[in-house]
């Protein structure tokens, strides 16, 4: 019996490109493809690259240089490209990275086995060629889902496959295999974007916005539950929007309830919020359904009204304070981040400290800041009136002070108060550590927990904050406050 083709899969980027990283992985093992987690073990290592900023796509190519380094000292013989930066660059990525053996864009996932055994075998598979994504859908979001199908979504792959495609879980499985024994999972709630944000990128090269059906997003969580998955974490370009193709702008508020049912599910968080589209009913659904996490990632970026209209932005200061004062009157503790851009062309000084006004004012748990550069292809590489990069750079270093030292300050106040946290790590050196409700995955912080006995991943447990470091909460388990059953890895296969 020949030995089986290996794959590795190299992930980079934001939630949603784990989630393709796990349709992919779901293809490729469904097609006899055996999948290793070492590039250096594998036949072909796939880099799911990030093309958002430059620092991110510095990281892709990094991946993509080291994996080549790993040809002609083990058993990896194929370096290929996949995700956002491949498919934002295509022929030009391949051109300018020759130690990639292949760059393939979102139309070749249906097909990702034929074109990795194409290149494992010597063969050329003509590199992607770049295409405006928003032009491939109707205008109008109405008229989009008839589209769909014959447009390629990664991380919209279809529940209910014929048997002997999908995973073997039973009739609910769809086209994906986790990549890792996490408690915690994304699933995509749609993707693309229909906003025209004049820094950003993205719509050109993931689409314009379109949800999944209610139905494949409950199969799928439903899935995920029987791999042992705790929390779910619904993600896309912008959450807020979902629906408004399927008729319902309002489809979030019914399906939140609808996911809090399925079993085994502990803890439901939705990221990628947009402060413009903020409504009373959604508020009133992530501040009062049972396990629901009243958590609001909300996309800010500033708070200057002249520099969020040069953004092609909505709000202001105090439009933005007033929504925090709306969230928190309904859950006092609701757990918010945001991100920020300095120095976008423009900014006066009064703009940066109108900034500074909102963020003192905020106390926001977690906060990202990013000195702005051009991107490829925006309205605000056009703009004229850029900061000089000594003064972004300064900016930069000022606001990310003062972010520091608010999200420690607000850690602080969280002292006293009892959180559940959702354990992901048990250590016997290192510890115990988990989230609270407040935390989402890899950026907003974690919880030490001051005694672990008794607990294994996946354990949902009520301590008190007793201390603070930094931004992250050190957490004493209250007795008796084990509220799910252990999770093991061998549970979650």
């Amino acid at each position: 019996m020949p030995e089986r083709r290996t794959v590795a899969l190299v992930t980079l980027g934001c939630a949603r490109n784990e989630v393709d990283s796990e349709e992919l992985a779901g293809r490729l093992e469904a097609d006899g493809w055996q999948l290793v987690e070492d590039a250096e073990q594998a036949d072909v290592a796939v880099v799911n690259t990030c093309g958002f900023v430059e620092a991110a796509k510095k990281d892709s190519v990094d991946a993509l240089l080291e994996a080549n380094d790993l040809k002609g000292h083990g058993r990896t013989q194929a370096v290929v490209a996949v995700g956002c930066m491949a498919e934002r660059y295509g022929k030009e990525l391949a051109e300018a990275l020759p130690e990639a053996d292949g760059v393939l864009g979102f139309d070749d996932y249906s097909d990702i086995s034929d074109r990795l055994q194409t290149i494992l075998n010597g063969g050329i598979h003509a590199s992607h060629t770049p295409r405006d994504r928003r032009k491939l859908l109707p205008i109008s979001p109405a008229e989009r889902q008839e589209s769909a199908s014959e447009v390629a979504l990664p991380g919209h792959a279809p529940a209910d496959l014929p048997e002997g495609l999908a995973p073997a879980s039973g009739p609910r499985a769809p086209l994906r295999r986790r990549l890792d024994g996490s408690p915690v999972a994304s699933v995509k709630l749609a993707s693309g974007c229909d906003r025209r944000c004049s820094f950003c990128a993205i719509p050109s090269f993931r689409g314009s916005f379109i949800s999944r059906r209610p139905s494949d997003v409950l199969n799928e969580t439903r899935w995920l539950a029987e791999q042992g998955v705790k929390e779910i974490m619904l993600v896309s370009e912008n959450n807020t929007s979902y629906g408004k193709d399927l008729g319902d702008i309002r489809l979030l508020e019914s399906l939140l309830p609808e996911l809090a049912e399925v079993d085994g599910i502990e803890r439901i968080r939705v990221s990628y919020l947009q402060p413009a589209e903020m409504r009373p009913g959604l508020i009133d659904v992530l501040t009062s359904t049972p396990k629901v996490a009243p958590y609001f990632d909300l996309s800010f970026q500033h708070s200057a009204p002249g520099v969020l209209r040069a953004m092609r932005r909505f709000g202001d200061t105090d439009r933005f304070l007033e929504l925090l004062d709306t969230i928190r009157g309904k859950a006092p503790e609701a757990g918010v981040r945001s991100n920020f851009i300095v120095g976008f062309p423009g900014e006066s000084e009064g703009d940066l400290a109108e900034l500074e006004r909102f963020l003192n004012g905020a106390r926001l748990d977690a906060i990202g800041v990013f000195g702005y550069s051009d991107e490829e292809g925006t309205e605000a590489a056009t703009y004229e009136n850029k900061l000089d990069e000594d003064v972004v750079a300064e900016r930069l270093a000022h606001i990310s002070r003062l972010a520091e030292e608010l999200v420690s300050q607000r850690a602080e106040e969280r002292v006293g108060q009892t959180v559940r946290v959702l354990v992901e790590s048990v250590d016997g050196e290192d510890g115990v550590y988990g989230r609270a409700e407040h935390q989402a995955p890899e950026t907003d912080g974690q919880v030490l927990l001051t005694s672990g006995a008794g607990l294994s991943s996946g354990r949902m447990v009520e301590a008190k904050v007793v201390g603070t470091e930094g931004v992250d909460l050190v957490a004493e388990p209250l007795q008796g406050s084990f509220t799910s059953p252990a999770w093991s890895e061998e549970a979650g296969r």
